[in-house]
């Protein structure tokens, strides 16, 4: 399976980038899981939030391969428990989706353009997490994903 995580924003400090590099690292013998980081967009800069929200949204979809399947991740989305995460995505592998993307939006949100191409939209639940953790988070929930499915031990 082939999962990429879109996200707007790029991750500055080194804690959170060590962070995700070592979720990356724990899942290569499972998936080939890459990070696309783009450009988020001053509002101020841009003419508002909606234009910057557009801006962003054009580097999102351009980031995504034709025949992927998008899961947004959208406070409105479908919250699941890790276990039924971990079916999720092996239901989505048994469908025959090979490749996966998740999109982490800007501060702002996300485009109408992104949402339409969105297949389906997860939730971490009605918190709101920085982006940058919301990162960390999802690596982690894939990885666990992973190690549930095979039945190996971390997830408890």
């Amino acid at each position: 399976m082939k999962i990429t995580i879109v996200a707007v924003g790029k991750l500055k400090e080194k804690f959170w980038a060590a962070a995700c590099d070592e979720y990356l690292k724990r899942l290569r013998p499972y998936a080939k899981v890459s990070v696309a980081e783009i450009s988020d967009v001053d509002p101020a800069r841009a003419g508002g939030v909606d234009a910057a929200r557009e801006r962003e949204g054009t580097g999102i979809l351009a980031a995504v391969p034709e025949g992927a399947r998008v899961i947004l991740m959208d406070i409105e989305g479908k919250q699941r428990s890790s276990e039924g995460f971990s079916r999720h995505m092996d239901e989505l592998a048994l469908r025959g989706e090979s490749e996966l993307v998740f999109v982490i939006g800007g501060s702002d949100g996300v485009s109408d353009a992104v949402r339409a191409r969105a297949d389906e939209a997860f939730s971490f639940g009605p918190i709101t997490l920085p982006h940058n953790l919301a990162r960390v988070v999802l690596l982690e929930q894939i990885y666990r994903a992973f190690k549930i499915s095979r039945g190996e031990p971390y997830h408890k």
